[in-house]
């Protein structure tokens, strides 16, 4: 089965000006995310949807060359994935002999994602029915912990019982959608418009660790703090 790895990679971005391309340990971001997906198992493509020249220049350094231009209209700030991805494979399926028959969705905000983590995701979906897979990880803020404000009014987003008041005695059982890995059939992501569908898509789980996504200045310290002081051993648990 032929599995395609497509990386998303625009120029812009407001948190963290040209972010795919930000130095993280020496090596832009989306070094990481283009080094895991060749170095999986499973990937037999990998395609990247970029507008900018200097991120198509650098992966095809790295081996990942395609004449796909993403065009200027789907690589604005509120351009939703599902329609830079949607625009991506028409193009591939208008340009190739055939469309892989398993879209796995890479974003380079996630460069702690391991080929390991790609391979059990991948591995998880083929050896079920699903027709989607997302993962996730255990979410720090615990919704008994966690409240919505209405005016003056507040509420518990998930109210805890009378008795239950220790973080150790918390259900663990709730998760955050992490961004690292996303698969669907062609098929699905075709005829549905949405990686994610509420009790449908399987929950591939993974470490918090490895499921760190960039998004602001911060996140990106956090990581070179990370990549610098933490041992890759430890951080792959």
């Amino acid at each position: 089965m032929r599995i395609l790895a497509f990386i998303p990679a625009r120029g812009g971005s407001k948190g963290i000006p040209n972010k795919n391309l930000a130095l993280l340990n020496k090596k832009p971001l989306i070094y990481y995310t283009i080094e895991a997906a060749k170095s999986s198992s499973h990937v037999t493509d990998i395609f990247l949807s970029s507008d900018d020249p200097e991120i198509i220049r650098y992966s095809a350094s790295l081996g990942i060359q395609t004449p796909y231009i993403r065009p200027s209209e789907l690589a604005e700030d509120g351009t939703p994935t599902i329609d830079t991805v949607l625009h991506g494979l028409e193009w591939l399926r208008g340009n190739s002999p055939s469309l892989p028959e398993t879209i796995l969705l890479l974003q380079p905000t996630s460069p702690f994602r391991t080929p390991d983590d790609i391979d059990s995701a991948v591995e998880a979906f083929l050896s079920s029915t699903a027709k989607s897979l997302v993962s996730v990880h255990t979410q720090r803020e615990h919704p008994y912990k966690c409240v919505e404000s209405i005016g003056k009014n507040w509420s518990y987003l998930k109210k805890p019982a009378e008795n239950n008041q220790k973080r150790q005695d918390y259900p663990d059982n709730f998760n955050i959608i992490n961004g690292a890995v996303y698969i669907v059939s062609s098929d699905f992501i075709f005829s549905r418009k949405t990686f994610v569908v509420e009790n449908e898509t399987m929950l591939y789980h993974m470490s918090p660790r490895n499921g760190l996504d960039i998004d602001e200045p911060i996140d990106l310290k956090w990581a070179e703090f990370y990549m610098k002081y933490v041992s890759s051993a430890d951080r792959h648990k």
